[in-house]
């Protein structure tokens, strides 16, 4: 825990009998080394609260004496390392047993990591204060603490006043206005949240200054990397992991961008020539070891210390840059192009979330006809396939419409598809017809459309091909982290680290605030990454606004969320209480054993801790939590009663909490940790196109009859683009060397709870009998969608518990990690 220039609580365990007369009390103090914090000053000091004695004047238990550290000896521990300090405490008879550590930092400039404080009692006992080891439900703790823990509390919430310093404490609630840039008017971007027109979660507040252009819009220090916003200490990344995170940055634009970005300058080819040509050019390169000098110039004046920047620059120099080759070409280079594959990935690719059961046919307004199905539907009529259950649709129409004429006018070209599908007598998908449409050139909400059926020869199959690259380019997705950062902010200002919820959802918050800081510096920002890369461009987080829009909490839990796609029926008697009505869909099925699991650890944590309804509902803190959840952090969606549960019963906390995790883990895993194995092979998932698809009798059509793979490449990004994007989900669908995955925690003092800790390892072994399954299935013949052509094994909920050390890190397309933290 990164020390700030504050006081902060640490809980022990239970407190013992007070010892009578004057007693010494010492203690060692052991702070981890990490470059780019500095160790404790001498200034730094401790005091002890008793947790048994009250003193009657402050109502607080009983204050000790200050006491400095002494000493400093350091241990290694594999490549980290610790510190131990001496300290020495002098009470009264009347103290009574410790029970919370104060730690004053003296000097704002020295922050350090602090593990924890060991006190050495009389009689050989000793009490282990471990960052909060000890659980209190509010009306629980003990008086001579219940002061400290409200005192606590407070001066973590701030008063939504001034900018916040790097040393602060401060958890407080703004919108998302940081992204745009008013004093360029290509860079003008819509303040999200806190209006009905631009409904957004909120962000942790930061205080910079704002514009003088439009007096909303957040100010920004740098042009290009901005990683000096605030964000509380406990929140920020590792020191090592800042420098790992920022090293795979540096090499993957300096070894693939930079050479892009030189070869369009002077003129160079702007598409590649072929495919061979793109894979031996992405992939075939020898890594190259130097870095370029104009990038790790802005890295310098903008990393927080200078050790970071040493620290990156000998992880640049001693591991050269190379584009692995994507899971989907390492068996069969043409294998990504057959229907077979296109229809699988929607079950078990990056973005298998999003597909959906048709229950009316025609789709509303669609130009699909029974005549175009009928041929491939077997022996069934489309009515008999609809209610069958054997109709399915990816549907990116309603959504994209409204923005298309936008879109189209930034040099890029996209459609609104929809893609229907028929489940075969094996289990797999079949797309059938891809419906392809425009807004008219009235200004009405007319639309052009195009119809395209399946072909595997001539000019059809040409077309069917590049329709079904369009659908790709809309299914490639958009920013969700954004999500999770008003729960984090709730917690911190509402339950104290004592509370048990607080305890049990902690892991899951792990860095996620850094990473929604860094993507709002260097990726959803105007100009930044994501608006070069993805085809939205301008207007990605504005779209991603109106989504949010619809969403709902309530949604989010896998069952919840496959009923109302359709991919599933309520059925008490199935596992998970739903009843696939895709038997092989990997995500699902997966994702409901990872569901359960972490369903029944919360909901045996939660019993633990609450013996009655009563006890949920009358719990002030959780219900301070919640409501600054759903009326703050979600504020723009209190109005939607369908939204939240009410938080007034054992089991809509289990259901609420179970919900949470499951997206910052799992869910998130799923989305997330594929992008390399996909769209890691551009043509398979591009991000863009730059051409439609030619009409009939048009000089387009020509050239495509002419040269097929010449026309989808210039229709495709560019080689700048995807090499940029290429290096964006590289970075993205890392692990990284200091993850904490689902079922762990970072130690294993977390909590003194006996039984917590066994419920804990019941929630572990239920993760390895997943992984058994997920296994089993993967070798199952029978389930062709677990492999499908390209023969890509379905290990995204893979949880790979395990120790925390030693795991495998990179580019690995398995495991679960605890929180959004990439």
């Amino acid at each position: 825990m990164q020390m700030p220039f504050c006081p902060k609580l640490w809980s022990s365990a239970a407190p013992a009998p007070a010892q009578a007369g004057s007693v010494v009390i010492n203690g060692t103090v052991v702070v981890a080394n990490h470059f780019g914090l500095s160790a404790p000053g001498k200034s730094t000091t401790l005091r002890l609260f008793s947790g048994t004695e009250v003193d009657h004047e402050t109502r607080k238990g009983r204050l000790s004496a200050e006491a400095a550290l002494r000493g400093g000896k350091k241990t290694k521990h594999g490549k980290a390392s610790t510190t131990t300090y001496q300290v020495t405490f002098l009470v009264d008879g009347e103290f009574g047993t410790p029970g919370a550590v104060a730690v004053k930092n003296g000097n704002r400039n020295d922050q350090f990591f602090l593990r924890h404080v060991r006190l050495d009692l009389a009689e050989d006992r000793s009490i282990h204060f471990d960052c909060n080891s000890w659980s209190y439900l509010p009306d629980k703790t003990p008086e001579a603490l219940r002061l400290l823990r409200e005192e606590d509390l407070r001066s973590l919430r701030g008063n939504g006043r001034g900018e916040r310093k790097d040393w602060e404490r401060i958890y407080d609630f703004d919108y998302y206005n940081d992204l745009g840039n008013p004093d360029n008017d290509d860079h003008v971007r819509p303040v999200l949240g806190g209006t009905k027109t631009h409904p957004y979660p909120r962000r942790c507040r930061t205080g910079r200054p704002l514009s003088k252009t439009d007096g909303v819009t957040e100010t920004r220090k740098h042009k290009l990397i901005n990683l000096d916003y605030y964000i509380p200490p406990d929140e920020r990344f590792s020191p090592g992991k800042l420098a790992e995170v920022l090293a795979m940055g540096v090499q993957a634009v300096t070894h693939f961008v930079v050479p892009e970005a030189r070869s369009l300058f002077h003129g160079d080819v702007v598409n590649f020539k072929s495919m061979e040509q793109l894979r031996g050019d992405l992939y075939g390169k020898p890594p190259q070891p130097a870095a370029d000098a104009r990038v790790m110039d802005e890295l310098k004046s903008s990393v927080p210390s200078q050790k970071t920047y040493k620290q990156v620059s000998k992880m640049v120099k001693e591991n050269p840059a190379k584009f692995p080759t994507p899971q989907v070409i390492q068996h069969d280079s043409e294998a990504w192009r057959s229907d077979e594959e296109f229809a699988r990935e929607m079950l078990a690719g990056l973005n298998p979330v999003v597909i959906k059961r048709l229950e009316v046919f025609p789709p509303n307004k669609s130009k699909i006809t029974t005549n175009d199905i009928k041929t491939q539907l077997g022996d069934l009529t489309v009515q008999q396939a609809v209610e069958q259950k054997r109709m399915y649709i990816l549907d990116h129409h309603d959504y994209l419409m409204p923005y298309l004429r936008r879109i189209n006018t930034e040099g890029v070209c996209v459609y609104a598809s929809r893609t229907l599908l028929f489940l075969r007598d094996d289990g797999a998908l079949r797309p059938v017809a891809i419906e392809l449409s425009l807004p008219d050139g009235g200004i009405g909400g007319g639309e052009i459309s195009r119809v395209f059926l399946p072909a595997s020869q001539g000019t059809d199959a040409h077309l069917w091909h590049l329709a079904k690259t369009h659908v790709a380019v809309n299914d490639s997705g958009l920013f969700t982290h954004a999500t999770v950062e008003p729960f984090i902010i709730a917690t911190r200002r509402q339950l104290s680290a004592m509370h048990p919820i607080h305890k049990l959802l902690d892991p899951h918050f792990k860095d996620n605030m850094q990473i929604n800081t860094l993507a709002r510096s260097i990726l959803l920002n105007a100009g930044g990454l994501l608006e070069k890369t993805m085809y939205p461009g301008k207007y990605a987080m504005e779209m991603s606004s109106d989504i949010y829009a619809h969403w709902r909490f309530t949604e989010q839990s896998l069952p919840n969320d496959l009923i109302k796609r359709g991919m599933a029926s309520k059925d008490p008697k199935a596992r998970g209480g739903v009843s696939l009505h895709v038997e092989d869909y990997p995500y699902a099925v997966d994702g409901i054993d990872v569901w359960l699991a972490i369903h029944g650890w919360v909901r045996s944590y939660c019993d633990h801790f609450y013996h009655a309804d009563a006890a949920v509902a009358g719990d002030a803190e959780l219900q301070a939590w919640w409501d600054d959840v759903r009326r703050v952090g979600h504020g723009d969606r209190q109005g939607d009663s369908a939204c939240w549960l009410d938080l007034d019963t054992v089991p809509n906390l289990v259901e609420t909490l179970s919900t949470l995790i499951w997206i910052a883990s799992a869910l998130h895993a799923a989305v997330n940790f594929g992008q390399y194995g996909y769209a890691g092979y551009p043509p398979n998932r591009p991000t863009r196109c730059r051409r439609f698809v030619p009409l009939p009798g048009s000089p387009e059509m020509t050239q495509l009859e002419a040269d097929p793979d010449r026309f989808f490449l210039e229709m495709v990004p560019d080689r700048f683009t995807a090499t940029l994007g290429l290096a964006l989900i590289e970075v993205l669908s890392n692990h990284t060397s200091d993850e904490v995955y689902l079922g762990q925690r970072a130690t294993s003092t977390w909590t003194d709870d006996g039984e917590v800790l066994l419920l804990l390892d019941r929630f572990r072994d239920e993760l390895r009998r997943v992984e058994k399954r997920v296994e089993e299935r993967n070798k199952d013949p029978k389930l062709i969608n677990r492999r499908g052509p390209v023969r890509v094994p379905y290990t995204l909920l893979y949880p790979d518990v395990g120790d925390v050390a030693g795991k495998e890190k990179g580019i690995t397309g398995r495991g679960i990690p605890n929180s959004v933290s990439i």
